[in-house]
């Protein structure tokens, strides 16, 4: 108990706040409530709700006209022609098909949200989540609600052209993964199997190992220790493009590499594989087909910057971290008469993924 002639507590006695103090109030704040519920055009008018009725379901027809028409597209150009203005309209007319059709049920969506759908305020109080019978019937009743207050389960119209929609947005995409595995014809015999088509590349016995994209020939005394070059058949420079350069470049595009003899580990079958330490292996990752194009001279790791496979180059690009499932095909080399670098053979196995069926 302070004592009664204590200074402090006549201090305490005689404080009052200044002017210009805030002090602060203990009176609970004024819950303001919810703003006054101000009605859409179209609770007021049935004409302007049949309006954007017909709005909404016109939009998700348009959607599907548009992934109708991606698929037109798709076949009307199609890019296995070769030609340029095929490809560039098959890329252009699709990609406005499918931007369309996925745009008209966006805008579809919302405006039915804004302008049909009902927008009265309410208040959900929070309780205890329980799994009782009681709760069940509260969700199914919330559901019910749902239906009824978006009118889904109503407006017949606006809800088949949204499921017709959304159904149709899918259709291009699947119409486009046939172009993954293109079938046989008399002009492409191999289109359907793609381990033949993986199997046999532009490398035969004597072609030339030429730099890409000059396609200029590889002394092999012009390769320096270390050294990483990005080959290609010699004779790839006589194709032209309708005549499937793109796609014998992708198969047969190699990489080349020199090391010193001794730190290469060779079995007994490979060993004439090499010439004075120089390697070639293919660029095409045994993954998915990405281009393994990245060496460390120090480690002798060849990474692909993709999914960051590594392979050995040392001991015959095997893979050593990553999610490729077999090593990079390696490519059998010599020199010619001329000291060109040639190929002995093809690869003796598919370039590629491993994914796909092997014999």
């Amino acid at each position: 108990m302070a004592h009664e002639d204590d200074p402090l507590e006549h201090e305490r006695a005689s404080w009052k706040p200044s002017p210009g103090l805030a002090v602060a109030v203990t009176d609970p704040v004024h819950n303001p409530d919810l703003p006054p519920h101000r009605e859409r055009m179209t609770d007021k008018d049935p004409v302007a709700m049949t309006r954007a009725v017909r709005t909404v379901y016109t939009l998700f027809y348009l959607s599907i006209a548009a992934s109708i028409w991606a698929i037109a597209a798709y076949v009307l150009f199609p890019i296995e022609s070769g030609l340029i203005v095929d490809i560039r309209a098959n890329n252009l007319f699709i990609g406005l098909g499918i931007a369309l059709a996925l745009l008209a049920i966006g805008i579809g969506a919302i405006h039915w949200s804004k302008a049909i759908m009902s927008d009265k305020e309410f208040i959900e109080p929070r309780h205890a989540t329980r799994g009782r019978d009681s709760v069940r019937e509260a969700s199914v009743k919330a559901f019910a609600d749902a239906n009824e207050e978006s009118g889904f389960g109503r407006r017949v119209m606006i809800r088949n052209s949204l499921i017709g929609a959304l159904v149709a947005s899918i259709a291009p995409g699947i119409v486009l993964f046939r172009g993954l595995a293109p079938h046989s014809s008399p002009e492409h015999p191999l289109a359907g199997d793609p381990v033949a088509l993986l199997s046999h590349t532009m490398w035969t016995e004597g072609e030339r190992l030429a730099h890409d994209p000059t396609g200029k020939p590889i002394r092999a005394a012009d390769l320096t220790l270390g050294s990483a070059v990005h080959v290609i058949p010699e004779s790839l420079a006589e194709l032209s493009h309708e005549e499937g350069y793109l796609e014998e470049k992708a198969k047969a595009i190699v990489l080349l590499m020199r090391l010193l003899p001794e730190q290469l580990i060779e079995p007994d079958d490979r060993k004439d594989w090499s010439y004075n330490g120089i390697v070639a292996y293919s660029k095409v990752c045994t993954h998915v087909g990405c281009p393994v194009a990245l060496y460390e001279q120090q480690t002798h790791h060849l990474l692909c910057p993709c999914h960051q496979s590594q392979f050995d180059v040392t001991e015959g690009a095997k893979v050593i971290f990553g999610p490729a499932a077999r090593p990079l095909p390696q490519l059998p080399i010599t020199v010619d008469d001329e000291g060109y670098l040639v190929a002995q053979s093809d690869f003796t196995e598919p370039v590629g993924p491993s994914f796909w069926e092997r014999h």
